[in-house]
């Protein structure tokens, strides 16, 4: 079949979170199992556009009220992600470093939404099904069914999937103007809570809801920053998929990016080749264990208790652990942590912003991943830590539930309930105190080496999804 990936984000091109890294993996996994799958993200300026060769397959304009912006649609000539990769070019929107975080970010993702249907329109034939992803392609299942234009996609089947229902890109009825001509008896499609919210939109409108795990998709019945009414609406087309992690990407045996590569059979000494090489980069003690922690510094991922459990937990363990931040995100959060550097000299220390490379090594050298997330719709730090042989320590929440379970129940991880300093620090003192027995540690990190997180186990999972949905046709 012909799948189409709409979405903000795509690793390598572009990335902020878990996002890239799904767009950047399934439909690989798709286009092996021998299907054609063609993913379309905006046009950033980044070093993926500027280091490879494009070709132009489509030209138009996006109207959008009374602007009318000038687009590219980008093919990448060589396939190299293993699919075809589409960027949509507008560049007074979308010629800027980040790819979020501007006032213009509804009139940026909303033209992103009109020229790519306008070039699926503009071909020969219509795929057999169009994946959105997340609130920035919400309202491409809308223009589908109602905007006059898309006439030809009536009877495409959509499907959105959703990696974090907090974020839900709102705006006002001011804007209503931008979304092409459509019968305004279906206006009300778009109102959710007084405004047009384009996650709520994608889910009415969409053939199907996925979420990125099974327990997040029951947690956002009950907790869905306003949306649970409507999800409890949708649950008969919606399903939980846990998502995948890259093997071929992630892989200790075979990532250029480590001091030394491992496997299941080795990971003893190639583990502490890597945290020795960690330990020197950030003046730590690689005999003692390291806890680390990578990620965005925000609440929604347990980020304002981090400097209190580093404090809380380096003075209770005093000069008998170690522990790692990378991260960035909100600029207290960052400066609290950096405000420990003085204290604790020698066993903490700070990367703030975010380094691939870095964060690799950071995998590989760690003994403990903290994840002490209040939301964590999927995750996929906790998959990684578990192929690279370290012990995540997550909160049960969202995917963190469905992927991890307490060494006490045989299990690969630690586990808490709460996402409280106290919550945490017990769990990592728990932790210590695994260290300290080498054949345990060591048990448990083979579980979670041998656990199968692959793609291509998910990648049917979706298949499914979108056969019973083109039945529906």
């Amino acid at each position: 079949m012909e799948i189409f990936h709409i979405s903000a984000e795509c690793y390598p091109v572009a990335k902020v979170g878990g996002l890239a890294d799904v767009v950047g993996a399934l439909p690989k996994y798709q286009n092996n199992a021998g299907h054609l799958v063609r993913v379309v993200i905006p046009c950033y300026d980044s070093k993926f556009r500027n280091e490879n060769e494009f070709e132009c397959v489509h030209w138009g304009h996006v109207k959008l009220g009374s602007f009318n912006f000038p687009f590219s649609v980008l093919k990448e000539k060589t396939d190299k992600l293993g699919f075809e990769l589409y960027l949509v070019e507008i560049a007074e929107l979308f010629d800027r470093k980040d790819v979020y975080g501007y006032e213009d970010d509804v009139e940026r993702f909303l033209s992103f939404q009109i020229a790519t249907l306008d070039w699926i329109i503009g071909r020969n034939d219509v795929p057999d099904v169009i994946n959105c992803h997340d609130h920035h392609t919400g309202l491409v299942p809308f223009m589908m069914l109602y905007c006059h234009k898309y006439e030809k996609l009536r009877n495409t089947p959509s499907m959105i999937t959703i990696h974090n229902g907090l974020y839900q890109g709102q705006f006002g009825f001011d804007k209503l103007h931008y979304i092409p001509e459509f019968d305004l008896a279906h206006v009300n499609v778009l109102e959710w809570d007084k405004c047009i919210n384009s996650l709520a939109v994608g889910i009415k409108c969409a053939w199907a809801v996925t979420t990125v795990s099974p327990n997040y998709l029951n947690e956002i019945n009950y907790s869905a920053n306003g949306l649970e009414s409507l999800f409890n609406l949708v649950r008969y087309k919606s399903r939980g998929i846990l998502n995948g992690i890259d093997i071929e990407v992630w892989d200790p045996a075979k990532d250029v990016m480590l001091e030394k590569n491992y496997s299941i059979k080795n990971f003893e000494k190639g583990k502490q080749e890597n945290k020795e090489k960690l330990c020197k980069l950030f003046n730590l003690d690689p005999t003692k264990p390291l806890f680390s922690f990578i990620g965005r510094l925000l609440e929604e991922k347990g980020g304002d208790l981090l400097p209190h459990v580093a404090a809380l937990a380096l003075s209770e363990n005093y000069n008998q652990i170690n522990i790692l931040i990378l991260g960035s995100g909100n600029p207290i959060i960052e400066n609290q942590l950096n405000s420990l550097l003085a204290d604790y000299k020698g066993n903490y220390n700070t990367f703030i912003g975010y380094n691939e490379e870095l964060a690799h090594l950071i995998y590989a050298g760690s003994d403990f991943l903290l994840m002490p997330s209040r939301v964590e719709p999927c995750g996929l730090n906790q998959m990684y830590s578990l192929r690279y042989g370290t012990i995540p320590i997550v909160r049960r929440t969202g995917g963190l539930k469905d992927t991890v379970v307490d060494f006490g129940d045989d299990g690969n991880g630690i586990c808490h309930d709460q996402a409280t300093v106290g919550d945490v620090c017990y769990s990592i003192q728990r932790a210590v105190d695994l260290y300290d027995d080498k054949k345990h540690l060591n048990k448990i990190r083979k579980i979670g080496m041998s656990t199968d997180h692959s793609w291509e186990r998910v990648c049917q999972e979706y298949i499914e999804m979108y056969n019973l949905i083109i039945k529906k046709k």
